[in-house]
């Protein structure tokens, strides 16, 4: 068994791709219409046949109110990993990403939170 799919809740599936591809460097996989919505999926570059993200509409009547709960929590949705948090931590700034936590050393893992500009907080997280 193996994990090939995961998915973030999205308020905007549009919104999302230009997000997750323009800011933070995905690459779009799929993009089936499926009703109203997509199956919209997106990938690292760096293994584009690895577990795809789908960017999967929030339009579940329980979706929105528990996305609120995470984010008055501060909780991030998911977690990606990245070589180096300061880094991209830089130069998700500099392309106007807001940050609800930087760079901040928790043991052997290095975190960052960042807004999606979908309804989320996303982690970011390296290893030394």
């Amino acid at each position: 068994m193996r994990i090939v799919v995961t998915s973030v809740l999205v308020n905007d599936q549009a919104r999302a791709l230009d997000f997750y591809t323009g800011v933070l460097g995905f690459v779009k996989k799929e993009d089936v219409p499926v009703g109203e919505a997509r199956w919209l999926t997106v990938v690292s570059p760096e293994d584009p046949d690895g577990v795809e993200l789908l960017l999967e509409p929030d339009s579940h009547p329980a979706a929105r109110p528990f996305k609120a709960a995470l984010v008055d929590d501060g909780i991030p949705f998911t977690s990606f990993a990245v070589a180096d948090v300061s880094a991209e931590y830089d130069r998700l700034v500099a392309a106007g990403v807001r940050f609800t936590q930087p760079p901040t050393e928790m043991g052997p893992v290095t975190t960052a939170v960042f807004d999606d500009t979908c309804g989320n907080l996303i982690q970011i997280a390296s290893r030394p």
